[in-house]
């Protein structure tokens, strides 16, 4: 994927939240995502007790999910954990993972909040802003914002409210599962971004692109990969 805008992530952290809110102005919380043939999920995983991070992102044929291509990027960041501040730990090798990445999907899942952020701009917004494309945040549990407990059901919701405002979705992708909790990156509308969580989750409380992502992040950790790597998988299956 050819990345046309990046900055530096060689910042403070109060350098990093002005940074932070100069984006959130940027943020397009509707678009049209057309017809969609290819989605990716992209998320992290660090080696214990180092700065070490291994970011991935796989790509999925849409909507079958069948697994085309995976790649990876492992690097060191001496950028500290902050909550809120997730982007300026992972977005390097995120990005340079999102370079190796043959495939255009039309849509990209990430494995944490949108604009359900403290600064309304969690890692898929800021890397929908430098993707310039469809973003869609997908997150274990909440970082501001209340929800009330959504119904049983597979596909039930409550919204996320922060200040009156609705600024995501919890969504029940399992019966009688935990929920998650959905909120647009970029380029998308909230009603838009929960239908493609719904359609994408097979099973599993996460969706696909998502999980496919972390258990290849896991494998990559696992092997110690340094440098990052490409697999484009067969087109008739994977």
């Amino acid at each position: 994927m050819k990345i046309s805008e990046t900055h530096s992530f060689d910042l403070t952290p109060a350098e990093a939240i002005s940074l932070q809110e100069a984006l959130r102005a940027r943020v397009r919380l509707s678009g049209d995502i057309g017809d969609v043939s290819l989605v990716a999920g992209a998320d992290a995983s660090y080696t214990k007790g180092s700065d070490e991070i291994h970011a991935v992102v796989v790509a999925l044929r849409y909507p079958d999910l069948t697994v085309v291509e995976q790649v990876s990027a492992s690097a060191e960041t001496p950028f500290p954990y902050i909550p809120g501040l997730l982007t300026f730990r992972e977005g390097p090798a995120l990005i340079e993972a999102f370079r190796r990445l043959r495939s255009e999907p039309e849509v990209v899942f990430f494995d944490g909040q949108g604009i359900a952020h403290p600064r309304g701009l969690g890692i898929a917004s800021h890397m929908g802003i430098l993707l310039d494309r469809p973003a869609v945040g997908v997150a274990k549990n909440l970082l501001v914002g209340t929800a009330a407990e959504p119904g049983a059901g597979r596909g039930s919701t409550s919204p996320v409210v922060r200040d009156g405002e609705t600024i995501g979705m919890a969504v029940r992708t399992k019966a009688k599962t935990r929920p998650v909790y959905v909120s647009v990156g970029h380029r998308i509308a909230l009603s838009a971004a929960v239908g493609l969580v719904l359609a994408t989750a097979r099973g599993y409380r996460l969706p696909e692109p998502t999980r496919q992502a972390h258990l290849f992040a896991n494998a990559v950790r696992r092997e110690g990969s340094g440098k990052g790597r490409q697999t484009t998988l067969p087109s008739g299956g994977g």
